[in-house]
């Protein structure tokens, strides 16, 4: 049985990823392809990443897979349409069944079946793409109604969602995600060029136990399960015997949810000689200096804390259930312990104001982290924040041709004013960045403060058309 398994992501056609250059291998169906191997049903990953439309068009031609399997997210949803559409459109590939899984699939289930996909996956999706497959085999000893975790379009019932898949108890029994079934050196060469060193991904959880409105959580739920130290450690040996890497990233969205698997990390990194560089994202509240030594001595060299917004008012809204102060303690604790730290603002959430906004740009000077990053807030489908403004959207767009991204709705300001706030906020913080070392940025201050002033006159000027 042919199976291919993909995620329809051209870096070639992103141009803003391609500025950034940070490339990440695609974990989920590497673990779908180890899961599958595992369990007697060989498969080829076509990594699309560094590749293209036609290429991969031309790959499914040659192979007539019976199923082809595609991870489909908000950035790569377009891109599976058009794969859709070939593989429909096409009378080699008519026997190509297709199934769509991923985080973006459960919320428009519907949509990608009346689109062309044969079968949707929703939730962990190891267990119940080795079912479907089986079923599409004829090794199945049951009927599709009894598989878990899938949707599909009945011709009088229409649209039929199956039984939420069980969660794995423990996901030390999956097996390490296929990555030699890719070309890691790409993405290894790409980091390293364009940031001088080369990274790689690892996952030790899945889900969040937080309640974070803006945030997704289609895939894995409010749920929280770690593999063991060990299990990670052992990944991580296999990692340094297999390859040249300079360093890892953490994927997880919480690294340091739990001290005492922090502390078992730490003494198996550390009495088994595999401390290497790596980065993670945490939060404020489930860091203190013990947790900031043990990162350092496990390894970390730069930590993620989310704050989101400067406005404690602003971070109520949003359920983060963190306090502002906690997390420039947390970011200066880092700091002085040696490691970098970064965080992530979002502006435009709804009730935001621009007392909420230069609170923001106060709380980037207090906590002075090494590295920010800043979006516009948008509403994902199956979120709190998009059941909270779906009456405010601005225009209603074709779902074929645009993604959740692309959702305005009705704030504080319109659109083009957080652009502007966006701005301000890099130079008002970059400049307050650059005032301790004077001499060296004579001539870089004097232009960060006229594109500051000139980003908040533009701010202004977006408000006084709000109010007229």
């Amino acid at each position: 049985m042919k199976i291919l398994l993909t995620h329809g992501y051209f870096l070639a056609e992103d141009e803003k990823e391609k500025a950034i250059m940070r490339p990440y291998v695609p974990l989920g169906i590497l673990y779908i392809s180890a899961w599958l191997e595992q369990h007697g049903y060989d498969n080829e990953v076509f990594d699309s990443t560094f590749s293209s439309f036609d290429l991969l068009c031309a790959r499914l031609i040659d192979q007539q897979p019976q199923v082809i399997g595609i991870y489909t997210n908000l950035m790569t949803k377009l891109n599976v349409l058009r794969i859709i559409q070939f593989v429909k459109a096409n009378e080699q590939l008519q026997h190509t069944k297709i199934i769509l899984g991923g985080p973006e699939v459960r919320n428009h289930a519907q949509k990608f079946l009346e689109h062309g996909a044969d079968y949707i996956v929703f939730g962990e999706g190891e267990q119940t793409m080795l079912e479907l497959v089986q079923f599409i085999d004829g090794t199945y000893e049951g009927t599709i109604n009894d598989i878990e975790g899938v949707s599909y379009l009945d011709a009088e019932k229409g649209l039929l969602q199956n039984k939420e898949r069980t969660k794995l108890k423990s996901i030390d029994a999956l097996p390490f995600p296929n990555r030699h079934k890719v070309d890691l050196q790409l993405y290894f060469d790409a980091w390293k060029g364009r940031h001088g060193t080369s990274t790689i991904s690892v996952s030790t959880m899945r889900g969040c136990p937080y309640s974070c409105k803006w945030c997704s959580r289609a895939v894995y739920g409010q749920s929280y399960r770690r593999r063991s130290p060990n299990k990670v450690a052992d990944e991580i040996a296999h990692i340094k015997a297999n390859y040249a890497v300079d360093s890892i990233w953490f994927v997880d969205d919480v690294f340091t949810v739990s001290h005492q698997w922090l502390e078992k990390f730490t003494e198996e990194m550390t009495n088994r000689n595999l401390v290497m560089p790596y980065e993670c994202i945490s939060r404020a509240d489930r860091m203190n200096e013990e947790v900031i030594i043990n990162l350092k001595k496990s390894g970390c060299f730069r930590v993620w804390i989310g704050a989101e917004s400067g406005s404690q008012k602003v971070i109520d809204l949003m359920d983060r259930r963190v306090e502002v102060e906690q997390v420039q303690q947390m970011i200066q604790l880092a700091r002085k312990h040696g490691l970098q730290a970064g965080t992530f603002i979002m502006v435009g959430y709804p009730g935001e104001t621009k007392e909420d906004i230069y609170a923001t740009v106060q709380h980037l000077k207090n906590a002075d982290p090494d590295l920010f990053t800043i979006t516009v807030a948008y509403p994902i489908k199956g979120t709190p924040l998009y059941a909270e403004v779906e009456d405010r959207f601005v225009t209603s767009l074709p779902w074929e041709s645009s993604t959740d991204r692309d959702i305005d709705f009705t704030r504080t300001y319109n659109r083009k004013y957080y652009d502007y706030a966006i701005q301000m906020i890099n130079y008002e913080v970059n400049y307050h960045k650059a005032l301790k070392k004077p001499v060296a940025n004579l001539f870089k201050l004097p232009m960060l403060k006229l594109r500051s002033t000139l980003a908040k006159g533009h701010m202004w000027m977006e408000e006084r058309r709000r109010i007229s």
